[in-house]
């Protein structure tokens, strides 16, 4: 998938599954694993706050739940002026499933995009790899 607009289009289709009572914020996001197939998730908040599960979470937990480990592409898509950018947990668990190739864009309801990668978005990683874990 060279154009990524498809992607783009599954994370803004995730995004409008959401479930986010609370802070009305909006996010979804779709995967690309190196089968082909793409693997969407929403946020999903919770009255205790802490439960909540972010939408990069949300696909990387059903790709890998369903035995997909190498990706290509993430999208992330939420309804906001500014391309929004993964939270720290989210990079965190992308660190443990991504390689500077997994090409990661982040972008707006309106369709600003920004393509990044984990170095950028989390430089010093803290991965398994570097610590012999």
């Amino acid at each position: 998938m060279d154009n990524y607009q498809e992607l783009i289009m599954q994370a803004k289709l995730a995004m409008e599954q959401a479930y986010a009572p609370y802070s009305r914020f909006r996010v979804g996001a779709a995967l690309l694993g190196a089968s082909g197939r793409i693997y969407r998730g929403c946020n999903i908040e919770n009255a205790a706050y802490s439960p909540t599960i972010c939408a990069e979470r949300t696909a990387v937990v059903k790709a890998v739940s369903e035995g997909e480990r190498q990706f290509k592409a993430l999208a992330v898509v939420a309804e906001t002026e500014e391309v929004i950018t993964p939270c720290g947990v989210c990079r965190q668990v992308l660190a443990e499933f991504f390689d500077d190739q997994v090409v990661i864009l982040l972008a707006n309801a309106g369709g600003q995009v920004r393509k990044t990668n984990l170095s950028e978005l989390l430089p010093g990683a803290f991965t398994g790899d570097k610590y012999g874990l």
